[in-house]
């Protein structure tokens, strides 16, 4: 709702609420900026996604989420079913967009906008220690984002008594071997070598193991990987696992029995907290529908656990619904 520019009585002014019952909603966006939209207070999370999207004209929505922070924890994803009145019980309503499913093939992707906010998101996660990498790896994906901002400019003159940095000097000499690169294959040649990164497109969530060693699970788009100090421990794909659940603080995934197994396998992790171990499954379900299913599923209850809250999960369509539209096609890179 555009605010008036009259001043308003207290009786207009509360009618005028009452009518509209809008609440503003303040956007992070991923390069830092800020936008804020009006909502109605009954609108649901899809529909506040679907408003941010459009400002940023953006077709292919369904890779993106918005994350807000409650009780202690900065990284919740708005249920796009649920209104967002009862998502945030408090004003101002702040959320930030960010990627939610990060394409496991940034080249499959149909528009280069959708591309360069994938660059954005996977620059942030480098930034805010999600996602690691090499020295080499860190100068070349620079290299690729300067060639993307600049173009093909010269590498900006140095005081010359001043000491050379030996990372700017490693992305200026890659950056030179860009020439040429136009922005939109700068950002997909940025991508491409970010999604050979381990961590690329990770949700990390922190837990121990049978022993109580310290582990973070890391749900991917490939399935879920276990690291422990930095190190990949184990990875458990998405073909191999048939049954995800949590009960209370116990994370469990039942693996699919090979040819010689007698047994099925079971993999049992702890997490901090019931809620923690509810995060944590709701965001591998998730994952699981949009990489692996041809539509999404409705989530049914698990008989014999308590039900621990609402079972719904933020998923509209799946990748494969994605790439069966003719909008998915690759856009040509000139």
């Amino acid at each position: 709702m555009r605010e008036s520019l009259r001043r308003l009585t207290p009786e207009e002014g509360w009618r005028e609420r009452r009518m509209g019952d809008t609440r503003r909603v303040r956007v992070e966006l991923m390069d830092g900026e800020h936008i804020t939209v009006d909502m109605d207070r009954k609108a649901r999370g899809s529909d506040l996604l679907d408003k941010v999207c459009d400002n940023l004209d953006l077709v292919e929505k369904d890779y993106f989420g918005l994350l807000h922070a409650q009780r202690g924890d900065p990284r919740l994803w708005v249920d796009l079913n649920r209104r967002l009145s009862k998502t945030f019980k408090n004003e101002p309503w702040d959320v930030k967009f960010a990627v939610k499913f990060y394409p496991p093939e940034p080249s499959e992707l149909g528009d280069d906008l959708t591309r360069h906010q994938l660059v954005l998101a996977v620059s942030k996660d480098l930034m805010e220690g999600r996602l690691t990498c090499s020295n080499i790896t860190h100068a070349l994906l620079a290299s690729y984002r300067r060639q993307a901002e600049r173009g093909d400019r010269p590498p900006a003159a140095r005081a010359p008594l001043a000491l050379c940095d030996e990372m700017e000097d490693k992305i200026d000499e890659l950056y030179m071997k860009h020439t040429g690169q136009t922005p939109a294959e700068a950002d997909l040649n940025y991508l491409e070598t970010a999604k050979r990164l381990p961590l690329y497109g990770a949700e990390l969530h922190v837990a121990s193991d049978v022993q109580w060693a310290d582990i973070v699970l890391a749900v991917t788009a490939h399935g879920v990987a276990v690291f422990r100090d930095g190190q990949v421990m184990n990875r458990f794909p998405w073909a191999k696992i048939t049954k995800i659940s949590y009960n209370k603080r116990t994370y469990t995934l039942r693996l699919r029995t090979g040819e010689f197994d007698e047994f099925e396998n079971h993999v049992i992790f702890r997490l901090p907290s019931t809620t923690a171990a509810k995060k944590l499954w709701r965001c591998s379900v998730e994952h699981h529908i949009f990489f692996r299913r041809e539509t999404p599923v409705k989530v049914e209850r698990v008989t014999g656990f308590p039900r621990l809250g609402s079972r719904r999960v933020s998923c509209r369509r799946t990748l494969r619904q994605l790439r069966a539209e003719p909008s998915a096609q690759p856009a040509l890179v000139a």
